[in-house]
């Protein structure tokens, strides 16, 4: 059963992407104000999932309404959703603070309003006096902060993860999914996330859409996932 449509955060209808042959198609709701795992097998199309979303990749077909607003031509910059991949993608030369300016003005132009912004979410991701620090000096667990906190000062609606935790041992793992766990619980975001750990489900989903050879198999509640036996491909996620 559908959320309301005032419900909705993200509805794709009818999505087409076409790489030569290979052709992904994605159809899906996704009711505002929860954490779903995007899971599956590498090549699955969970990476282009997001990227369409984002509005980093063009779909050949079909409809994205973001928020019950129809995103074509709309620029990622446009869209309510901020992202954060697997590289966290900080500039080195710039310090964790600055980077996390960028999410507030891609120009820098951050008069003391937006320096409190940036030391309140350093502060909320576990990092209260980093602003300094160049990434280079910052772990691998820490430079995910940084990404963390420079999604959290732009404040989009949407979060999408992709891999984010994929470089951190198991300790970093669960520290940084619990900490998204809380920030989420602060702001009601919704967020997909890419994983390939069924223990990040467990801990952390609402849902799953779980992707098979370009195709989302099945969207379910993250319990009702978890109990699969019965279907090969969710069976060896699930590593039974």
């Amino acid at each position: 059963m559908s959320p309301p449509e005032t419900d909705i955060a993200l509805h794709l209808s009818d999505v087409l992407v076409q790489f030569g042959k290979t052709q992904l198609r994605f159809d899906c709701t996704i009711g505002r104000g929860q954490i779903v795992a995007v899971t599956g097998a590498s090549g699955s199309g969970k990476s282009t999932l997001l990227n369409v979303i984002a509005g980093f990749e063009t779909p050949d077909a079909g409809k994205v309404e973001i928020l019950g607003e129809n995103a074509a031509g709309r620029d990622p910059a446009e869209r309510p959703v901020s992202v954060i991949f697997q590289e966290h993608n900080l500039f080195a030369h710039l310090d964790a603070g600055t980077n996390i300016g960028l999410g507030i003005d891609p120009a820098l132009k951050l008069g003391v309003k937006e320096k409190a912004k940036i030391a309140a979410a350093l502060l909320r991701v576990g990092l209260d006096g980093f602003g300094k620090r160049l990434p280079p000096t910052l772990s691998g667990g820490e430079r995910q902060r940084v990404a963390l906190a420079r999604a959290l000062v732009r404040r989009k609606p949407i979060l999408l993860l992709d891999e984010p935790f994929a470089a951190l041992d198991p300790g970093l793992r669960a520290g940084m999914a619990n900490l998204l766990i809380d920030l989420h619980r602060q702001e009601g975001n919704t967020i997909l996330i890419i994983t390939h750990h069924p223990d990040d489900v467990r801990l952390m989903a609402d849902s799953v859409l779980f992707l098979d050879q370009g195709r989302i198999l099945l969207h379910e509640p993250a319990a009702r996932f978890l109990d699969h036996t019965d279907i090969p491909a969710v069976a060896r996620f699930l590593g039974r």
